[in-house]
């Protein structure tokens, strides 16, 4: 007897960065097992906030349309893996008919239980300030004080857009290196940072990511969820 795949809820994912998304439908398949993942690219989300240096309001209302054509579509969730993007999923979330995630925040929940000594590595400007601003109202909303340092990869994420991935993982790497020694955990701020880990020689302090924590996150937020409309209903 074969399983028709409609009748698991589906999960719709919104990138702006397309070699992320094997890896999101891995960490899907792996944690969620009884929902169905598709996936939707638009890169100019992105490249128009770096090109901006901001995220604008026009490109926080098109993923708003990227979000409402997700929900159109049959998602009954959504995840946003873009870190940039962060401040516009939290605009979103009281509007949206189904539960909304931005990708960093069960990385962010996780840094501050570590340790208030936080190191945030990003490599793009615009990811960095919706970094340190999660992280800070995280740690607010569970009464502990944090101090955060920063390091920018400069010219990183121009390596990895033009395809010199191994050039973009080395930088990671001595940006992790200069900060090891002075905090007590380390944040990477992109989702596709999380490659340059692949390599790396040990370091003092826990390194954390994106990907797998926010999948996590997100997991335990829908199930609570359906066992909470599963008690509403008995």
């Amino acid at each position: 007897m074969t399983t028709n795949i409609h009748e698991f809820p589906a999960i719709a994912m919104i990138h702006t960065v397309p070699g992320i998304i094997p890896l999101f439908n891995e960490l899907v398949g792996l944690h969620l097992p009884d929902w169905r993942p598709f996936n939707m690219l638009d890169e100019s989300l992105l490249a128009n906030t770096i090109r901006e240096g901001a995220l604008s309001h026009q490109t926080m209302r098109r993923l708003f349309t990227h979000i409402w054509s997700a929900v159109d579509a049959g998602a009954s969730a959504v995840l946003v893996t873009c870190s940039s993007l962060g401040p516009a999923v939290d605009a979103a979330m009281p509007l949206c008919p189904v539960p909304i995630f931005r990708i960093d925040d069960g990385m962010a929940i996780e840094a501050i239980q570590r340790g208030n000594r936080i190191g945030v590595l990003a490599t793009l400007s615009t990811t960095m300030n919706p970094t340190t601003r999660l992280i800070e109202c995280h740690a607010q909303s569970m009464g502990k004080s944090v101090f955060i340092t920063s390091r920018l990869c400069e010219g990183a994420f121009d390596r990895l857009r033009s395809g010199d991935r191994a050039a973009h993982d080395a930088m990671i790497r001595e940006g992790l290196a200069s900060l090891g020694g002075s905090v007590d955990v380390i944040v990477l701020a992109q989702a596709s940072m999380a490659n340059a880990l692949n390599q790396m020689s040990e370091i003092p302090v826990p390194i954390l990511t994106s990907p797998k924590l926010g999948v996590l996150h997100m997991s335990c937020a829908l199930n609570v969820r359906s066992r909470r409309q599963d008690s509403a209903q008995s």
